[in-house]
């Protein structure tokens, strides 16, 4: 069958081609065609523009000519042999590519879409997904400060998880916008002004204790600097976005920090869990896409208004361009199928 899907040839290239695909699936695989996909402003633009070296090394799993898109939301059009996890005519959330239509191994995620969401808001749970690890790794006691420093769409996320689980939570962004659409969704506290000016803002909330648990969630080394500085004792610290730029600075005032302060810090990369229950209800890649989207069906968690642009395959160069220049305008982005 033809198919059209989206191709990163280079660094800031990208095409929206035609190709071909047999669509009889395989044992253990589902023909899906797609509704909705959601584009990952971290992972996906680090590839768009060779940020991530692996990007020219042939063989790894980003290497240019890259299929991108690991958001989802599609329809099972036909199953192959031994595929148990979905059924044809299914509507399904997986970590499938931006293509009209694909063959899909049951192995990797595959998790059914409540009735009530459209697909689109669907697929856009892909990034709670990412902002998810931060919660299923800190350790939440009771009624703990949080601090989420950076309100793009995955610290926005971030913050709405830990509100959700009782925190009482402050999200900190410079940018005024970031922080009115955290507040629409629901997190309580934002503040914005230079490092010290939001430094001493969370102080005045927490009083001199500091935060039980910060979130860097814009992954950038200055920031988890922040987050050191903001923790008080034997507090958490997050390190939920991934830090691709160099920074240069004082290792040992960082490790001083984390000794005195008796500080535990964690990273929260996503795929430290399996993709489905190993043992017994062992917490899952599954298990988190469940929760979220019913999370999203009992209107908890509020992912609809980071959807800033719903576009067609097409337009992919200038949706791509579009977060990566201008992403206080494009908070999110999803390509409309079909």
């Amino acid at each position: 069958m033809q198919i059209r899907e989206v191709v990163v040839t280079g660094k800031e290239q990208v095409v929206w081609q035609s190709g071909e695909l047999d669509e009889r699936p395989g044992p253990g695989e589902l023909l899906i065609k797609s509704e909705a996909t959601f584009i990952s402003s971290g992972t996906e633009l680090a590839n768009y523009t060779a940020k991530d070296p692996d990007v020219y090394l042939p063989g790894k799993w980003c290497s240019y000519p890259w299929r991108s898109g690991y958001a989802n939301v599609g329809v099972v059009r036909a199953v192959g042999d031994g595929v148990s996890r979905a059924q044809v005519g299914q509507r399904v959330f997986s970590y499938g590519p931006h293509a009209s239509a694909f063959r899909y191994p049951q192995s990797r995620l595959l998790v059914p879409v409540p009735e009530r969401l459209d697909s689109m808001t669907a697929a856009a749970s892909r990034m709670a997904g990412v902002a998810a690890s931060s919660i299923l790794l800190a350790e939440i006691r009771e009624n703990p400060w949080v601090v989420v420093f950076g309100l793009g769409l995955v610290g926005n996320l971030a913050a709405q998880l830990f509100r959700i689980r009782g925190c009482r939570v402050i999200g900190v962004d410079p940018v005024a916008a970031r922080r009115d659409l955290a507040e629409e969704c629901g997190v309580e506290w934002t503040i914005g002004g230079t490092s010290g000016e939001a430094l001493d803002g969370v102080r005045s909330l927490t009083g001199a204790g500091g935060a039980h648990i910060s979130v860097d969630a814009v992954g950038h080394s200055g920031v988890l600097m922040d987050c050191l500085n903001i923790t008080g004792t034997e507090g958490q610290v997050i390190s939920l976005g991934t830090p691709r730029v160099s920074v240069p600075g004082d290792l040992t005032a960082a490790f001083n920090r984390i000794h005195r302060g008796r500080l535990t810090v964690r990273g929260a990369h996503e795929w430290f869990l399996p993709m489905y229950p190993d043992i017994g209800n062992r917490t899952s890649q599954f298990s988190k896409q469940q929760m979220l989207l019913e999370w999203m069906d009992r209107r908890l968690l509020r992912v609809e208004p980071l959807i800033s642009h719903r576009m067609r395959p097409a337009e992919i160069k200038a949706a791509y361009d579009g977060l990566l220049h201008q992403p206080d305008l494009y908070t999110g982005v999803g390509l409309v199928w079909g």
